[in-house]
């Protein structure tokens, strides 16, 4: 199986440096880029987003982001992208019950089931620096990774489309 360079990159952030604004950022990107977007990219944003709500202490956004993977996750989605659809569906039911239940965040990890996906995966986080893995830090600049990022790039593509549907 061939996987595409940016789910691997997800995968490394994922595992390696635990970011997981960075997962959605760079799945998100690929997702859209496709002629036909397939819904197994928006379940692995979902996980991402859940988790990175969870870290933050926004258990009510975990909750629902991770209760919406369910609607567009399939068995053989999961599997075709080098995962164990039974191990991952479990994990997600244990960390929506955790986060109800208003435990702390811990990481998690997803479950690789294809070999060379997870040498294909460590490889990449090992270039990056990062240990395969790696507890989540808890510092500032990752839990709010979203509201401390530098976006004059978004303001600007959405000033450009605003002035461009102002002219019609």
């Amino acid at each position: 199986m061939h996987y595409p360079a940016d789910y691997i990159k997800y995968l490394a952030h994922f595992h390696g440096d635990r970011d997981f604004f960075e997962c959605h950022e760079v799945l998100e990107e690929y997702w859209k880029s496709l002629p036909e977007r397939e819904p197994i990219w928006v379940v692995l944003i979902q996980i991402a987003v859940g988790l990175y709500h969870h870290r933050r202490g926004n258990y009510g956004g975990a909750i629902k982001m991770l209760n919406s993977t369910f609607t567009r996750m399939t068995k053989a989605d999961v599997e075709r992208v080098g995962l164990d659809y039974h191990r991952l569906t479990e994990m997600i039911k244990q960390r929506i019950e955790a986060v109800e239940q208003g435990e702390a965040y811990f990481d998690l990890n997803l479950p690789i089931s294809d070999p060379t996906l997870e040498e294909l995966a460590e490889a990449e986080c090992a270039a990056h620096g990062w240990s395969w893995f790696a507890p989540s830090s808890m510092e500032d600049a990752l839990i709010h990774r979203h509201a401390l990022r530098n976006r004059s790039d978004v303001i600007q593509a959405r000033a450009e489309k605003l002035a461009a549907n102002q002219r019609r």
